[in-house]
């Protein structure tokens, strides 16, 4: 799998930035996707992952840093999955990955080994 991250930048407090992350190589609506990031000095983290295309649809998870302003979604004919990201904070800043095809639980997601973008970095100034 090939990942693809994009849309990241320099953006004030309180702005908003949409990531993307296109996917090549793999059946994209079989897999589950996070995005995580890691910033300055800090572990990665889980951001928000959404599950595989089910009979009933996706589901979607957040950190307790991202809801109610990050939202994720998927749209399985470009093989893409956006990350929007509203009223950001300077603690946002990090660089933001994308992960395929790890396991979701509907609690939590967990990142397969080998696939990884690589990574677009935001930047929210105070």
């Amino acid at each position: 799998v090939q990942l693809q991250a994009s849309g990241g930048g320099l953006v004030q407090t309180g702005g908003s930035l949409r990531l993307s992350c296109a996917a090549s190589g793999s059946t994209f609506s079989d897999t589950a996707i996070g995005w995580f990031r890691r910033a300055p000095g800090k572990q990665r983290e889980l951001v928000a992952a959404i599950s595989s295309v089910g009979s009933s649809g996706t589901s979607t998870l957040y950190a307790d840093s991202a809801k109610g302003r990050f939202t994720i979604s998927r749209d399985n004919a470009k093989n893409t999955v956006y990350l929007q990201m509203n009223s950001l904070k300077p603690e946002d800043t990090a660089v933001y990955y994308c992960n395929v095809g790890g396991l979701y639980t509907g609690h939590d997601y967990y990142a397969s080994f080998n696939s990884w973008g690589q990574g677009t970095l935001v930047t929210v100034s105070s």
